[in-house]
């Protein structure tokens, strides 16, 4: 991995591992620098909400916005049902502030690779309720900043199609 693209940079940087995909439907690991072990994903939702809470975990970026609740506690305890909590899944060992530091080098982690991709997530924000960053593709050294999630996953579906894994032709995006 010798491209000019290929540094992690922020400490919530990610290196995206995807093992199999045929359109929207991926999975893969991704690695981060606070366990030695790699995150699983099943698809495209799992691999969205593990980041969420590793972000959550490591508080950074700063997420500008809170969880929506359209159904105010106070009201939930009048009519004699629990208030809504939402819990996040368990997916990245839950770090206390005297336990987050990084175990893994940036350079341990940029030796990893996927069988269909790899690329190197860095999100510097979460504004709007949505991810703001750079993803790098690692097999073609090219990096593109993206504005939203879905902007990021549509970044994902075009290389991996421009690759030739996927039987789909055809995309919106350019890594251009």
């Amino acid at each position: 991995m010798a491209g000019t693209q290929s540094y992690i940079g922020i400490k919530n940087g990610v290196v995206l591992c995807i093992d199999h995909y045929l359109g929207y439907d991926m999975n893969g690991l991704f690695y981060h620098g606070y366990s030695l072990e790699p995150v699983h994903f099943g698809d495209g939702a799992e691999l969205l909400r593990k980041l969420e809470n590793l972000f959550d975990i490591l508080n950074f970026p700063y997420a500008a916005t809170n969880e929506r609740n359209f159904e105010d506690d106070a009201i939930s305890l009048k009519r004699k049902r629990k208030p809504r909590v939402v819990e996040r899944p368990y997916t990245v060992n839950r770090l206390q502030d005297k336990e987050r530091e990084k175990v893994m080098s940036d350079q341990d982690i940029l030796t990893k690779h996927g069988d269909a991709g790899t690329f190197i997530v860095r999100v510097q924000q979460r504004q709007n309720s949505s991810w703001q960053g750079r993803i790098t593709w690692v097999d073609e050294d090219k990096t593109v900043y993206f504005r939203s999630v879905f902007e990021m996953m549509k970044l994902i579906d075009a290389a991996l199609k421009q690759s030739g894994n996927s039987e789909d032709e055809g995309t919106e995006m350019n890594w251009e």
